[in-house]
């Protein structure tokens, strides 16, 4: 025979809600409590307090960010710029160097002789393709032949006494100037009249 073992069912234990009185509106606020008209939600004195230093704190808080968001602006402002005057500075330090070449073919194309020789084409040729590469970079040379003398541009190194020529006015270049934007890389050697 086998037998069934019943154990007995556990019942769950009932729990009882507590059942929510609403509360009374009290006729007078008792003395150090301040009372809302709109529903039935009180605030003491205390916590009104609290409120309000909260909303001081928030708006030192909102004060604070919109200043750090302020000075965070800033700061990506300057260092791009500090980027770009770095990168324009590299170029034209690069570009000053490579101006010696320059030189050195406008020397070698203006020789005289050896009009038809096709060495001399060349080095012209290669002298024009020079000249437009520094454009592309955005170099351009400094006008300084008939213009007046300008020590922010140009470089005197001769003076001399000419009546055909204005006051101040460069009578030679010796040497050509050259401008990346408005930055001058280098100064024209020059020489001024009267």
């Amino acid at each position: 025979m086998s037998e069934e073992i019943k154990q007995p069912q556990e019942e769950a234990p009932e729990t009882e809600t507590p059942e929510v009185q609403p509360e009374e509106p009290a006729e007078k606020a008792p003395k150090g409590k301040k009372k809302k008209e709109k529903g039935s939600v009180t605030f003491t004195r205390e916590q009104v307090e609290q409120m309000e230093q909260a909303v001081k704190q928030l708006e030192t808080m909102k004060d604070q960010f919109a200043r750090l968001a302020a000075e965070y602006d800033n700061y990506r402002k300057r260092t791009a710029k500090e980027k770009e005057t770095l990168y324009q500075d590299a170029k034209a330090n690069t570009i000053r160097e490579f101006l010696a070449v320059y030189d050195n073919l406008e020397r070698a194309a203006g020789a005289p002789g050896g009009e038809d020789d096709a060495h001399k084409k060349g080095l012209e040729m290669i002298f024009a393709q020079y000249k437009e590469l520094l454009k592309k970079l955005g170099v351009e040379e400094i006008a300084a032949q008939g213009q007046p003398f300008d020590p922010e541009r140009h470089e005197a190194v001769m003076h001399i006494d000419d009546e055909n020529l204005g006051e101040n006015e460069v009578a030679q270049v010796f040497q050509a100037g050259f401008l990346l934007g408005e930055k001058v890389i280098r100064h024209a050697v020059v020489q001024v009249a009267n």
